[in-house]
Formats: C-alpha cells, structure tokens, sequence
C-alpha cells in the first residue's frame, strides 16, 4: 500500500510543480504586457524591475495555486489511467476512492499552507507590490528630451528639441525656454547643435550647446513698469547648461498610506475593521432619529387636553375642514420641515453608504482568505475524477478540461464578489458561491469514477440518440 501511495505523490508533485510555474510565468507575462508602457523607458535599475516582477508573482498566487492543482490531477490520474496502472490498482482490490486518500492529504495540506499564504505573507506581498506599482507608474520618463517636443520635465524650463542621433547623445536644433514668472517669460536660448550627458552619480544633465544665441528681454534704465523694453542678444560659440535630475530618481511613497486597504490586512485586522465600522454604522444610525426627532411635531400630544379643542377623526381630510389660509400655512410649514429632514439626512445618507460599502468590501476580503483553501479542494475533486475517466496525461485534452471548469469558477466567484460589494447578496453566499456549484459536481464526478463510467465516451451518446431516434421513428 505503501508503494502505491509513493507511486500517486511522484506522479503528482512533478506535474504540480511544473503547471505551477507555467501558470505563474503566464500571469506574469500578463503582467508585463499590461504595465509595459509604465516601467519601459522611466531608467529604473534592473532589480527595481525584478523587485516588481517578484511581488506581482506572490498576489498572482490566489489564482495559479487552484489551475496547477487542477490541471495536476487532471494529469496525474490521467496518465494513470492512459497507462494501465489505475486498473492495476483497482485489480489489486484497491477503489479509487482509497487510491485518492495520499493526494486529499497532499491538498489538504496545500489548503492549509494557502489560508497561511493569503493571511500572513500575501497582505504584505501587496503592500509592497502596489506601493512600489504606484511610485513606478507616476515616475516620469526617462527620454528627457524627445524630439519635436516641448518638454517640461525640468522644473523652471521648457526645452525643445528638432532631431536626435540614434544614439540620443547628440541633438539638433535646440531651443531652451527659461521660465521666470515674474519677468513674464522673457529669456530664450537657441543653438545650431549639442550634446548631452549626466554627471556622476546622475545628478545633474549636462546640455553642451554649440553656435548658439541668448535672447533677454528687461526693463530699460529708469522704467519699472515695461518688462519689455530692453533686446539683449548675446551669441556664443559653446555653453554649458546644467539641469537638476533629482526630480527623474524613484521616489518611494510611504506604506502605511497603502495600509489601509482590504489587500494589505491579515484576517485579524479585516474582523477588527469590520467590527468597529458596523458599530461606527449602528451609532450613526441611532443618532438619525435623535436629529430628526425636533422636527416631528405632529405627534406631540399635550398632556392636558384643553376643553375648546376638537379632534378631526382621521378618516376624514384634515385640510378641507380648515380654512384656505391655514390649509396654506400648513402645506407650507410642511414642506419646509421635509426640506430641512432632506438636507440634514442627504449628507449622512452618502455616509452611511459609503461605510456599508467598505463593510461589504472588508468583509469579502475577510471571506477570501478562506475561498482560497477550499477552491483547491474543490477543484481538486473535479480534477482526479475528470483525469481517471479521460484517462489521457500530458498537456493536451486535460489542460483544455481544466480550463474550462477553471474559467467557470473564475467568472462565478467573481460575480459573486461583484455582487456582494454592490449590496445585492449576502456576504457569505457571494464569496462562496462559486465553491457551492463546483464541489457537487466534484463529487457526482468522483462517483462516476468510482463506478467505472463513460461521462466521456462519445460512442455510448450515439448509441442512447440512435435509440432513441428509432423509438420516435416506430
């Protein structure tokens, strides 16, 4: 028994582990063709990029540890079948439900250590991943003088350039605007040709201009109130211009800014959340009818009742039995009470749904961490039983088959978290939503198997049609 055990863990580590980095290789390339444009071209160092690479790898986890587990079962129990040996296990008197019991360990265990992923580790992966995924994208480029441009990348100037080397060292057709607010703007530098460099330790870019001239307008002699009175052109052979870089280095953003989204908490501090906000949301409810209350005075009943007053019966229409004038005051006066309860409720309103809409986000953040585990057993009950009834191994039919049913939980649960952020189911039926559909059908799955059927067997269908179209037929 001890052989077969052995015999189903190597047969499922290896596809395991492989489908596990083909799977994170691929979110990563997703990664990379969707924030290309944001990192190419900004002059980051290669372990910024890397640094990058590595945490989006860690958040992608929630997604590629239930497809491997999937497809590796599909493969593992497929190749067995394909090679005889599941009949060969099954002949020695032992059922698949029994052949199964090493793997439901093996995935318990994965369950267990992917609860302890998404709790411990995968709220600072986030952290670190977004913090960084901010301060990259809002890093300006680092192509600090394209041609035909007029950039302001420079703090105080704005610079042109008409052409390039390829080899970007050398420009063409330089015109450098000086800004100076209070003297309106008034300095311009123009030069045939140049070249550029940075200093040590990029500090400063150095711009060498060639054939140049500086025009300056300024007051003249005596006159304060023209700017623009006085031409200084002055021409050069070479100049050199030096412009401030610090502007171009990353710069990294606090995280404890970040810390307070749903991602970046542990299961400990989402209920703390959670807790404190729907009491925060139930005070705030209590204080409505104390604010509201001054304003009702339509119930209030004295506690003497005067001998010269008469109670209309409410059957009837109080206002036809009053005067045109205090039918108006009245409709006035009540009108002017509903304005007054609107405005003063409008403004706690918008609170009070955004609070139950962090609520609701917090607390499906609360339930994730707990959908991950069971989504790969879920899936795990689909995979060994699809693989023992295909009976095909490798990469071909078993990936098609697991990514189907992967794409099936994916959409489920995703709209199940949509609709339990927007109010429209409850919190837990949301979030589980997508493991209630799929673990019945792990285990009709895993019946079938046990029972030697052919879900798959094409020919068995044409047989029941063909039968049936004869019964019709006679």
């Amino acid at each position: 028994m001890k052989k077969i055990h052995l015999l189903l863990l190597k047969s499922f580590i290896r596809p395991f582990v492989s489908t596990l980095f083909i799977v994170m290789f691929v979110l990563l390339m997703l990664f990379l063709f969707k924030y290309i444009d944001d990192l190419i071209g900004k002059g980051f160092a290669w372990y910024t990029i890397l640094e990058l690479m590595m945490y989006n790898s860690a958040t992608n986890v929630a997604m590629a540890l239930p497809l491997s587990v999937l497809l590796s079962t599909i493969m593992t129990y497929g190749a067995l079948g394909e090679n005889y040996e599941l009949v060969a296990i099954k002949a020695a008197g032992i059922s698949l439900r029994r052949a199964m019991y090493p793997m439901i360990v093996i995935v318990t265990i994965l369950s267990i250590a992917a609860f302890l992923f998404s709790d411990y580790m995968l709220p600072v992966a986030n952290l670190k991943y977004y913090s960084l995924l901010y301060d990259a994208r809002k890093q300006k480029s680092a192509d600090l003088l394209p041609e035909m441009i007029f950039s302001s990348s420079f703090p105080g100037y704005t610079i042109r350039v008409a052409k390039k080397d390829p080899d970007g060292q050398r420009l063409y057709g330089i015109m450098i605007y000086k800004k100076n607010e209070p003297d309106n703007n008034t300095e311009v530098t123009m030069a045939r040709e140049g070249t550029m460099y940075r200093t040590m330790g990029d500090k400063y870019l150095v711009l060498k201009l060639k054939d140049g001239v500086n025009y300056t307008e300024s007051r003249s002699d005596g006159a304060n109130y023209n700017v623009r009175q006085r031409l200084t052109r002055f021409r050069f052979k070479t100049r050199e211009d030096k412009f401030d870089l610090s502007s171009f280095k990353l710069s990294r953003t606090d995280e404890n800014e970040f810390k307070s989204a749903s991602e970046m908490m542990n299961l400990k501090q989402l209920r703390k959340f959670v807790d404190s906000s729907e009491r925060a949301v139930d005070a705030a409810v209590a204080l409505n009818y104390r604010l509201i209350t001054p304003y009702i005075k339509y119930f209030n009943v004295p506690v003497k009742t005067p001998k010269n007053i008469k109670y209309i019966p409410a059957d009837k229409d109080v206002l036809k039995s009053m005067k045109l004038n205090d039918q108006v005051m009245a409709l006035s006066s009540a009108s002017s009470e509903v304005r007054s309860i609107k405005d003063l409720l409008k403004n706690r309103t918008d609170k009070y749904n955004g609070d139950s809409a962090n609520i609701r986000r917090y607390a499906a953040g609360e339930q994730k961490k707990f959908t991950l585990s069971a989504a790969c057993i879920a899936l795990f009950l689909i995979g060994a039983p699809l693989g023992a009834i295909i009976r095909k191994g490798g990469l071909g039919l078993p990936v098609v088959i697991s990514v189907i049913f992967f794409l099936i939980y994916y959409i489920i649960s995703t709209i199940g978290e949509k609709s339990v952020k927007a109010g429209n189911v409850n919190t837990f039926f949301g979030m589980w939503i997508a493991i209630i559909v799929l673990t019945p059908i792990g285990l009709f799955l895993s019946y079938k198997a046990a029972t030697d059927s052919v879900i798959f067997d094409m020919e068995s269908y044409k047989r029941f049609f063909n039968k049936l179209l004869k019964r019709k037929a006679a």
